[in-house]
């Protein structure tokens, strides 16, 4: 697969053309599915102008709609065995299992453009471009040349409809009405404010071992129906994490009862309860495409830090402007100290202020108690955000000041 967001400029697919172009000259054909979404309209339209996409359509190619969909999940996959192991090769931007179909037996690798088109004529992931031959349809043996590619259109870029919707000229009498049933749209509401003091009693929700991306936090594929629709959306906060404790995913303890449930349930029984909660991670936490649901669902079912050892640098700062703590372990061997049944208390938020690190407090089930330090990276403008309770509620306080 190729195209999507990530490598579907311009030349990108004419390079990728290139290869198919031999393809159609040399009597060759793709042996595995091949599939080209164009990351937007204007790159669609465009290419489709100058007669790109035709060449696809003659290797055997088959061009979808330009969207993200195949990229993140939202593709039905062609296969009468779900269960047996298969690759698929992609010039997307993620590169893990289930990634494109949701299942668990396909593997996702990521290639140029031009590879993964010589892989779909080859059909066979051992192959080398560089020196190995095909057998073409007429039993001779051919060879790819080196694909070439064209920087930008000579014609220049074209579009007929790009998709874009100016806003009203004056959208003081303009009204946002949303069906009270639907499930698909609500309106956003207003996160609450610091209530000023240190935060104590915080349940610990998961602590995620190893790889733990946007897409794990916050799952694409069918859940982006409800992109509009945040409480609903936040019913696949963090089940794709992996519970450092049982080594599962979607499997964590509430500590009010003891039992294990889904991570959005346990969450949710905690703020019904009235306690928030905290999520520990590992390295690079939040890696990945920079959606603000990733931060927006915990900070709606009641998280009120994440601490880790490192952050993927837009993710940390996704929570920053949600009114979250987005705090890093300032010894990373702290992470081994996280117990399952830990209440955490973080202490120092009455003074918080640029550079100064602040206390986390342990208190272990067995009745004993560790402090550690955790650092942060807030500045001033930063602090403001957290204590509004969000960015857009110092905005919106800014405004009516």
């Amino acid at each position: 697969m190729i195209g999507s967001c990530t490598n579907s400029s311009y030349e990108d697919i004419t390079r990728a053309a290139s290869i198919a172009e031999q393809a159609v000259t040399k009597n060759l054909k793709a042996k595995a599915e091949f599939t080209i979404t164009p990351g937007s309209e204007q790159v669609r339209y465009t290419v489709d102008r100058d007669g790109l996409l035709k060449i696809f359509d003659q290797m055997g190619g088959v061009v979808m709609a330009n969207a993200c969909g195949p990229c993140i999940g939202q593709w039905a996959r062609h296969t009468n065995d779900p269960t047996r192991k298969n690759s698929i090769i992609t010039s997307f931007n993620r590169n893990f299992a289930k990634r494109q179909d949701g299942n668990p037996n396909t593997h996702s690798f990521v290639a140029s453009p031009e590879i993964v088109t010589a892989f779909a004529i080859a059909g066979d992931l051992t192959f080398n471009p560089m020196k190995d031959t095909l057998t073409n349809e007429k039993g001779e043996q051919v060879k790819l040349d080196e694909p070439k590619g064209i920087e930008l259109p000579v014609k220049g870029f074209a579009v007929e409809d790009a998709g874009y919707q100016a806003p009203a000229a004056d959208g003081s009498g303009v009204q946002v009405k949303v069906s009270p049933t639907s499930d698909r749209l609500q309106l956003l509401e207003e996160f609450k404010p610091w209530e000023g003091t240190d935060l104590k009693g915080l349940k610990l929700l998961i602590k995620a071992k190893g790889k733990c991306t946007t897409d794990h936090i916050s799952m694409a594929g069918p859940w982006l129906k409800y992109r509009g629709h945040l409480d609903n959306i936040s019913n696949n906060m963090l089940i794709g994490a992996v519970n450092a404790f049982n080594e599962k995913t979607d499997s964590v303890k509430n500590q009010l009862t003891g039992e294990y449930a889904g991570v959005p349930v346990v969450q949710r029984a905690y703020k019904a309860a009235g306690i928030g909660s905290i999520v520990v991670g590992d390295e690079n936490y939040g890696e990945g495409s920079s959606r603000e649901h990733a931060a927006m669902e915990p900070r709606h079912l009641g998280v009120r830090a994440v601490l880790v050892k490192s952050f993927a640098r837009i993710h940390e700062t996704n929570l920053k402007k949600q009114g979250m703590l987005g705090l890093t372990f300032a010894d990373k061997a702290d992470y081994d100290k996280i117990q399952e049944d830990d209440t955490l208390d973080i202490i120092g938020l009455t003074t918080f202020s640029e550079g100064q690190p602040l206390t986390l407090v342990l208190n272990h089930k067995d009745g004993s108690r560790e402090e550690i330090q955790v650092n942060h990276t807030y500045n001033a403008a930063q602090i403001e955000w957290f204590k509004a309770g969000s960015a857009l509620n110092l905005i919106k306080r800014q405004q009516h000041n």
